[in-house]
């Protein structure tokens, strides 16, 4: 005859699942808030990379690069920044764009968080 006691059950409780559960809910929503301020600041930084790297554009005046990154940025629904936020400046001889902006995410009710991005062409 076994006399050993049995094994206690081990598992996942009720109230530890739904804590679980609350708790992935709320890191997807704010993920899923922030994903679209990430993907602006990149399709940002790939226009200036295309820009500074577009042979027209080396000896081009302000205006000109400007204008180029306003028909981009029109394609692209950029919306974060304007050309006049662009600073444009020459490293070495290469042509060097970068801007800084901020983004306020909503989140819930009044909290919402605040984002600086600061995309630049240069390496």
């Amino acid at each position: 005859m076994n006399t050993a006691m049995p094994a206690k059950q081990r598992g996942l409780s009720f109230s530890g699942f739904i804590f679980g559960a609350f708790l992935l809910i709320m890191v997807s929503i704010v993920g899923l808030k922030l994903i679209p301020a990430y993907m602006e600041n990149a399709t940002i930084k790939n226009l200036f990379d295309v820009i500074a790297s577009d042979p027209e554009m080396q000896g081009a005046s302000a205006g000109n690069i400007k204008m180029s990154f306003i028909r981009r940025a029109s394609v692209e629904n950029v919306r974060a920044i304007t050309a006049e936020d662009i600073n444009i400046d020459k490293a070495d001889g290469n042509l060097v764009l970068s801007a800084s902006y901020a983004v306020k995410v909503p989140l819930v009710a009044n909290i919402s968080l605040y984002l600086e991005f600061s995309p630049s062409s240069g390496k």
